[in-house]
């Protein structure tokens, strides 16, 4: 059976500000983007709004950064990049993950693959930049 979903202007304000920001936010970026406009925002409100875009498939989730899951608004299948250091979330566009890989896994394993994901993970440029140098003496 169909649900029948309410029209919400939070909600559609939520999904706007994922929508329009190039960072992959989590609900407490979200919340604290829209409570000034929506003083009785609630960050429940934010989760379960959140879990119901990514159960319709209007987000997905990159998965949990530094203990709070982030989303994407961007659905088309591309690559992330996660810095563990900062926490930073990039699009790798360019890089698709190769469905034949889906279908190779799926053969392989007798699974039935809906889609894959690729995650590379390491230091963002910022972090790479400010990481001390070792300057170790060559060995005699």
């Amino acid at each position: 059976m169909e649900r029948t979903v309410r029209y919400s202007k939070k909600r559609e304000a939520i999904l706007a500000v994922i929508r329009g920001t190039g960072c992959h936010p989590s609900a407490e970026w979200v919340y604290r983007q829209l409570k000034p406009c929506h003083p009785d925002l609630s960050l429940g409100t934010v989760y379960r709004n959140l879990a119901f875009f990514r159960e319709t498939g209007q987000l997905h989730s990159v998965g949990v950064v530094q203990g709070q899951e982030r989303f994407d608004a961007n659905i088309a299948p591309h690559s992330h990049f996660i810095c563990n250091c900062c926490g930073t979330v990039l699009d790798l566009s360019g890089l698709r993950p190769d469905a034949g890989l889906d279908e190779a896994v799926s053969r392989q394993y007798g699974l039935a693959v809906d889609r894959c994901e690729l995650t590379f993970y390491g230091l963002c440029p910022s972090c790479t930049s400010q990481q001390p140098i070792n300057k170790e003496e060559p060995l005699s």
